[in-house]
């Protein structure tokens, strides 16, 4: 999901920019948000969290790669974090599961039960968000076919309806 919800924050944030350029490409303001040649990113924001054409771009542009890099990780981290606390798998929801089925962790008063839950699934969280994101700029600098996101899309989506499959060919 953090992926998702990254790749719709840089969609609008490309067509409010393009939109903007085309109509008032004087604006300093506009300019910094993103500069536009033939539908292509070539200054501003928008250029800057758009991946790298190839290595050897990334070479010759090291501090657009750099920037690229910290982007997409920091945004898929928040963007995951946000996703937990917001599907109901956040620390708080955790502890009142585990305190409806009458379980405890050892050695935690049942106080301080979500205060140690949150340090593992909030920081649980954000590195999967990273690792998804590594994944994805990974994808993007060695030149995937598509993008890094569209690949992961495109395998989880079909490993879920292997799932589902597996999951109902076993039930008959």
């Amino acid at each position: 999901m953090p992926i998702i919800l990254q790749s719709a924050l840089v969609s609008n944030l490309y067509f409010i920019s393009q939109l903007l350029y085309k109509n008032f490409n004087g604006n300093f303001l506009v300019n910094l948000l993103g500069q536009w040649r033939d539908s292509v990113p070539v200054g501003g924001l928008a250029y800057l969290i758009t991946a790298p054409s190839s290595l050897a771009d990334m070479a010759a542009h090291p501090c657009h790669a750099l920037f690229y890099i910290v982007f997409m990780l920091s945004a898929c981290a928040f963007f995951s974090k946000m996703w937990v606390q917001v599907s109901g798998s956040s620390a708080k929801d955790v502890a009142k599961q585990l305190k409806e089925q009458h379980l405890v962790m050892p050695g935690h008063r049942e106080s301080s039960l979500h205060k140690e839950l949150n340090r593992y699934i909030s920081t649980s969280a954000a590195f999967g968000g990273m690792c998804i994101g590594a994944l994805t700029v990974l994808a993007d600098l060695m030149g995937a076919i598509g993008s890094g996101t569209g690949i992961l899309l495109a395998v989880s989506t079909i490993y879920q309806c292997f799932e589902t499959f597996d999951k109902e060919k076993s039930n008959e």
